[in-house]
Parts: structure tokens; sequence; C-alpha cells
């Protein structure tokens, strides 16, 4: 008796990844944008899970919850000078720099309640639990020195992170260290930015798809952003002053390979097929910074330069239809969301 071999190719899974960087995040915003206006509907629908660090946690979020990712573009390109204190005439704005400047030596370079302002104006009372897609938002906290995960309800234990406020999942993922404080969530837990570890959140959305949502690896399609890549070099012997805001940028590029790495392991070795999309641009050091207003719509020109671009190849992977419904296991009355 011949034993049948099944030979029927699992249902795709796609996954949408956005790295951390600050206003740098304009470029995938805009790359989101530009695909949005091709395929006619809010780009979010067309993913299984989106998970976003920082800057890419506010987009992931923002996409979740069903927002267009234009609506998040405008974000950036209307209230981006303004979360870093850069809207203001010319002269002023170059006074407060020099303020923040000494401010930076003994503490935060920003005040997060600004940004706090406009992430409650764009998403209100929102709830994790109101998202429309499964959602992986990395956070860090340093007093435990563990990780810290905001998801939706996409497994039976994850019972507790949908009652939670989309606006502190959003302040905690994009607490940099250095530039915007530390966020305390109600329960008192001290959250950083996602991008202490994780800044390409990848390899935790490659992870979380295969073994919490048991979806097979020969079904997976990633689509990752990133937010610039910059050409440095890096003496034999550098020192501290050598390396100075390079040393950030070291650890920030080993992490994002080693996690493209190990997603490229998981999802199945390239030269059998090709699961993972990497969408970024390479610029020269210093010319872009992830906390200068300036650059933002020459962000936004790259990101729609590259999805013209690339659109040809990642419409039949990604695009052809959206995604089915959004099951949780566990859904929102008022009397949770508190």
């Amino acid at each position: 008796m011949l034993n049948h071999v099944n030979t029927e190719k699992p249902a795709k899974r796609r996954i949408l990844c956005i790295d951390g960087g600050g206003l740098l995040g304009t470029f995938p915003a805009a790359f989101l944008a530009a695909l949005e206006e091709r395929v006619g509907r809010p780009i979010g629908q067309y993913f299984d899970l989106i998970a976003g660090t920082s800057t890419g946690g506010i987009i992931a979020l923002g996409l979740g919850l069903g927002l267009e990712a234009s609506e998040i573009l405008q974000l950036y390109r209307e209230r981006g000078a303004e979360i870093f204190g850069q809207h203001h005439a010319p002269l002023k704005n170059a006074f407060f720099r020099q303020l923040r400047k000494l401010r930076w030596l003994q503490r935060a370079k920003y005040d997060s309640e600004k940004l706090r302002e406009v992430l409650v104006e764009v998403f209100g009372d929102k709830h994790i639990g109101d998202a429309s897609t499964r959602l992986v938002i990395p956070a860090w906290s340093p007093t435990a020195g563990t990780v810290y995960i905001y998801k939706t309800a996409h497994h039976p234990r994850l019972k507790t992170d949908y009652k939670e406020l989309v606006v502190d999942a959003a302040l905690a993922t994009a607490a940099a260290p250095t530039y915007f404080q530390a966020h305390m969530t109600r329960h008192d837990v001290g959250l950083v930015d996602g991008g202490v570890w994780a800044n390409n959140p990848i390899g935790i959305a490659v992870v979380e798809a295969i073994t919490l949502l048991d979806w097979s690896r020969d079904s997976l399609y990633v689509l990752s952003l990133g937010c610039l890549s910059e050409v440095y070099s890096i003496p034999a012997s550098a020192g501290l002053l050598t390396l100075g805001k390079k040393t950030i940028r070291l650890f920030m590029d080993g992490q994002s390979h080693g996690a493209m790495g190990m997603a490229k392991l998981l999802t199945g070795h390239e030269h059998e097929r090709q699961a993972i999309y990497r969408i970024d641009h390479t610029v020269p050091y210093g010319e872009y910074s992830m906390d200068d207003a300036k650059v933002i719509c020459r962000l936004e020109g790259l990101g729609y330069e590259r999805a013209r671009d690339r659109y040809p190849v990642l419409e039949p992977i990604f695009f052809e239809q959206p995604t089915e419904k959004f099951k949780p296991f566990y859904t929102l009355e008022r009397k949770d969301a508190l």
C-alpha cells in the first residue's frame, strides 16, 4: 500500500516588521502610504501579524487599530517637529537646540509630555484589545533587566496586555534612553525603548509566529522595513572618543543583522525560497538624524521612491488580497479597560 505524501501548501501568513529610529520612521511610513495608494485599502489589512519597535511600534499600533498609513505619515509630517521641539522660528529653534545640548548632559534630551499629547490625540482611549490585527510591540524593563512585550490576545495565555492603553504601549516602546524619560505604566513599571534589545523586531516576530501562533515556517512571508542604514567605518583600535555616537549605531546594526540571520534560518534558507523581503536605504553617516525634523520631507521622498521600485515584486507576495479576520481569544468589556 502506497503512502500518500501531503503536498498541499500551508496557508500563506504575512508578517510586517518595522524598525525603530525616531523621525526616521517617516521613511517606512511613507513607503507603506505609497503602497496603500496602489492597493486601495488600509495596508494593515494585508498582514496577519505586525511587529514594531519604538517609532516602528507607533506605526504598528496605528496600523493594527485600522489607521491608514497615510494618516500615520501625516503625524510625522505635521507633528514631528513639534514633538522634538523644532516647530519655532529658525532663531528660536537654534536657541532651544543649544539649551537641549546642555540639558542632555544631565537628563533626557526631550520632554516626553509633548509626545504623549500627540499620541493621545491619535489613539485616544483605545486599548490593545481594540486592534484588528495581531501585534507584537517590544519594550525593556531596566529595573528588572527583562524584556517586556505588549501583545494582542492571539494566544490563550495572553490574558492581560489587551486591556492596556495603546498610548502606554507607544510611550513605552518609544522611550529611547537619553532622548525620552522612561515611561511609568499604571502598575508603576518603568519601561524604555524596545530598541535596547530589538530595534529590528523581525526575530521576535518570526519566533512568535512559529511558537505561540504555531504557523508553519514554510507559510511565512515577512516584509521588514528599516529606518535607513548608514555607511561608516571604525578604526581597528578605536576608543570612546573615536567611536562617539557610532557606538550606538554599532550595537543597533549588530542586533539588526543578528535578528535577520535568525529569521532567515527559521523561515527557510533563502536559496530554497525567499521568505524575507527587506526594504531599507543606505545613506552616508550623519546625513540623517533620528531627531532632525528638517529631513522629514526628504525621508518621505525616499519612502515613495522605494515603494515605486519594489511594489511589482511585493504585490504578488503580500497584496493580492486582505488576510482573514483576526479573532482574539479575549475581547474587551469596558469594565476590563481600566
